[in-house]
Formats: C-alpha cells, structure tokens, sequence
C-alpha cells in the first residue's frame, strides 16, 4: 500500500476529516501533507484540520457536526429550517457555550456565524433535525422566534416580521411554549405584543 493510500484510510477511519496530529502519528511527513493540500486531495478546514476531497466534498453541516458537536443551529439558520424565511443564509448560525474554548468554533470552511449563550440558556428548546441528509442540533420553532424578537435590533426588520407571521400561520405552534421560553429571557411583554399583532 502507498503513501497516498495509506493517507486516504487515515481520512476514511475519522469521516473524512482529519488532523495533522493524526497523521503525524502514522508518520506521514507535513511536506507530503503540504503536497496533498497543493494536489486539491486535502482542503484545510482550520489550522491542523483538514478535509479528504477525493470522494467529494462533505456536506458544510457534517464538518460543523464532526468538529464543534455541541453547537446548535440557530437565528436566521433554525428560521430558515422551520420554513420562517425565505433567505438562505450566506453563513452558519450556530449557538455555543459562551465557556467554548474561542479557538475550537475559529473555522475557515464552511462560513459559520457563532453566537456564544450563557450555559444555562444553550439547551432551551434545542431539537434534532435533519438538514440534506445530514442529522442536526436546531432550536425549536419557539426558541427560533424569541430568539428573532430578542436580536431584532441585529436582524432584517423584514425577516422578524415574516418569522413572526410565518410562526403565527404555523399549524404546529405552540404560543404556551412561546411564552414560557419568553418569560426565560425576560421578553415576554415584548413577544405578547409582536405576536398578539398577528393573532
């Protein structure tokens, strides 16, 4: 078996991605790991993290998944998996512990948007989904919209006001769960009065 070969199953053992300190400890040389990254076979995801492309890039969702686990899609991203706006997002919004070691969410592929959140908060209303085939952490439809409420300021005026509307003529809400996960972060007079417009 080759050099190239044996590189290939180091990827294949770890989903494709892998770290310099992987190889090292199969004792691939960094020059032939500069040559791969030169070739187009490896991609740097982040410094010591690279992704095999030989069999085709993975999925942005699967690299988010394989190197920051515990992130949660969120804001414009989990609006747009309950089907609350219409615009892609160019980005990634994922929700971190603000106690995340900074360096671990610092990717350069794919483009991530992160929002650090108190510990306490992180788990409210998280879900599971799918997303291209790819399984995710998102925040439910009532987290999604309080979220949009709480960062209004920070967003398009004209995606919170289609959440908002797209949230009310949703047939599985829950304006209950709403209102608890409003109480939770202090914008409940708030919520009641964009949400009650749309009623």
């Amino acid at each position: 078996m080759g050099r190239y070969d044996d590189v290939k199953q180091i990827f294949e053992s770890r989903g494709g991605i892998a770290r310099t300190e992987d190889m090292l400890r199969e004792r691939v040389h960094t020059s032939y790991i500069a040559n791969l990254l030169s070739a187009g076979h490896i991609s740097r995801i982040k410094r010591g993290v690279y992704e095999w492309l030989d069999d085709g890039p993975k999925d942005d969702l699967e690299i988010i998944g394989r190197l920051i686990p515990e992130s949660i899609l969120c804001m414009e991203s989990a609006l747009h998996y309950h089907g609350y706006t219409d615009r892609t997002p160019g980005v990634w919004h994922i929700a971190v512990s603000k106690n995340i070691n900074k360096k671990k969410v610092k990717l350069e592929y794919p483009p991530i948007k992160v929002h650090f959140v108190a510990p306490r908060l992180l788990g409210v209303g998280m879900c599971e989904g799918i997303i291209n085939g790819v399984g995710v952490r998102v925040y439910d439809r009532e987290r999604a919209v309080c979220d949009a409420i709480r960062h209004a300021g920070k967003m398009d005026p004209e995606v919170v006001n289609q959440a908002i509307r797209s949230y009310v003529a949703d047939p599985a809400k829950n304006i209950g769960r709403l209102m608890e996960y409003s109480r939770l972060f202090r914008i409940q007079r708030k919520a009641k009065s964009l949400v009650g417009v749309w009623l």
